[in-house]
């Protein structure tokens, strides 16, 4: 899009874009994401960024309407190979506050100065920007949705001091920490004294247009492993509930399918909102970790507009995108525990789940292990097909972190013995989030590129192909 298209989209207020970049208005010093609500500023007033951290380095605070910073993250970070799109996706998922710069380069096998440049370059922001952007939202959820104190709020945000905290805060939002705490919605406000990260932290999972939620929970409900995961109550109303393993502690999330939104109908597709979730959590760290797996998980950062606009112009898929517009290909909360399940299908995973793997400290219900690591698995299990895969992973032969290189990581596991091209595809598509994967046996055409992954979610989805 040049600045006229976007300028456009501003004054049409199109949702599609919330995201894909954001606006600021230089007489006021606030930006703000495309639908939002406020009088469309003059043209000449206007600037245009592609990230909320640019908008931020540039001197603008987020808009107190709007709330840019909630958006879903941009679909070109799941659906590009390059090294900005995997160091986007390393970013959300929490590297650099745990590993630093240093760490996202050597993920991405880069210098930290190429890593500065490519992303400084094209989103006008670094690595350290970037992440400084995320850990302002998560602060701010933190602050609107708990009783945690201000300085366990700062480092649980990945902040290195409560002055950064302070600082970063009044520059992002123009308001104190405590301004802010006290200016939360009012059903924030409600929830806060009982939201805690042992008792849960409630969360609102943004997604763009329509998100056909039904499909999603009977795909989960279909592959749910006990004891690490659970579905209950009637389809509909149903709620998503798993362990998570982090990087500092443990944690449950739960998800409900209802759509969030004025108005949602149970169990009906949603035109843009939210899905209601709570994430309990032993150590506050972990949250900006556990809502990207969680994102990548229910693909909330999709674009169901550009997936259908190309899929819906196909003659066989035209009726079923007719029929279920927004239809998501669901990802992973733990890649390699995806690749296990993959290879073993769920009753292998479900006895894998109970011998091997780690109670919780505090069992939830029927929640009650963690899936068992690689290297628990490699060393308890070393031969066949699952001892060459754990011991891979666990090595590091095979990665499957957010920032992989996909063509690499497809290689090195048809290279492992057992490991079938359908098995492959599926880690592929599910626990790398890839969005292109042809289905070994499924007539796809190129002109379903790049968005096959939905496809072959739509041809699963309508009974015409038998496996998941």
């Amino acid at each position: 899009m040049d600045e006229d298209s976007r300028y456009e989209a501003v004054r049409s207020r199109d949702a599609r874009f919330d995201g894909a970049f954001f606006f600021a208005v230089e007489t006021t010093g606030i930006y703000c994401r495309p639908s939002c609500p406020a009088v469309t500023p003059k043209r000449r007033n206007v600037r245009f960024f592609a990230t909320a951290a640019a908008a931020q380095g540039s001197g603008f605070r987020a808009c107190r309407r709007c709330r840019p910073d909630a958006v879903p993250g941009s679909a070109d970070w799941n659906a590009r190979a390059d090294v900005v799109g995997r160091a986007m996706r390393l970013i959300g998922d929490g590297v650099v506050d745990r590993e630093g710069v240093a760490g996202l380069a050597e993920r991405l096998g880069y210098s930290a100065r190429q890593v500065q440049r490519q992303l400084t370059t094209e989103l006008g922001a670094g690595p350290v920007a970037l992440a400084r952007a995320q850990r302002a939202h998560t602060a701010r959820v933190l602050l609107q949705t708990t009783e945690l104190a201000i300085t366990e709020i700062a480092f649980a945000s990945g902040f290195a001091s409560v002055r950064q905290f302070n600082d970063t805060v009044r520059a992002v939002y123009a308001a104190t920490p405590s301004t802010l705490r006290a200016t939360a919605p009012r059903g924030g406000r409600a929830d806060r004294r009982a939201a805690t990260p042992a008792a849960g932290i409630p969360l609102r999972l943004a997604h763009r247009g329509t998100y056909q939620a039904g499909a999603v929970f009977d795909l989960l409900e279909s592959e749910a492993v006990p004891g690490l995961e659970e579905i209950s109550g009637p389809r509909g109303r149903r709620t998503y509930r798993r362990t998570l393993r982090l990087p500092h502690g443990t944690g449950i999330a739960a998800v409900d399918e209802r759509p969030g939104g004025p108005g949602a109908a149970p169990g009906a597709a949603h035109p843009g909102g939210w899905l209601d979730a709570r994430v309990h959590l032993t150590d506050p760290r972990d949250l900006t970790t556990a809502v990207g797996r969680l994102r990548r998980l229910f693909d909330l950062d999709a674009d169901p507009y550009a997936v259908d606009e190309r899929l819906g112009a196909d003659e066989r898929l035209a009726p079923l995108v007719a029929a279920s517009p927004g239809l998501r290909s669901p990802g992973a909360a733990d890649p390699e525990e995806l690749a296990v399940r993959a290879l073993t299908g769920r009753a292998g995973a479900e006895r894998l789940v109970r011998r091997y793997g780690k109670v919780l400290d505090a069992p939830c219900g029927s929640l009650t292990h963690l899936f068992p690591e690689p290297a628990v698995l490699a060393g308890a299990e070393p031969h066949g097909p699952l001892g060459a895969l754990t011991a891979a992973l666990a090595d590091g032969a095979v990665r499957l972190d957010p920032g992989a290189d996909r063509e690499d990581t497809e290689r090195a596991l048809l290279a492992l013995p057992g490991l079938d091209a359908r098995t492959v595809a599926a880690v592929r598509t599910r626990a790398l989030g890839d969005p292109d994967v042809a289905q070994p046996g499924v007539d796809v055409p190129d002109s379903w590129r790049p968005w096959r992954s939905y496809a072959v979610r739509h041809l699963l989805a309508a009974g015409e192909l038998e496996f998941s």
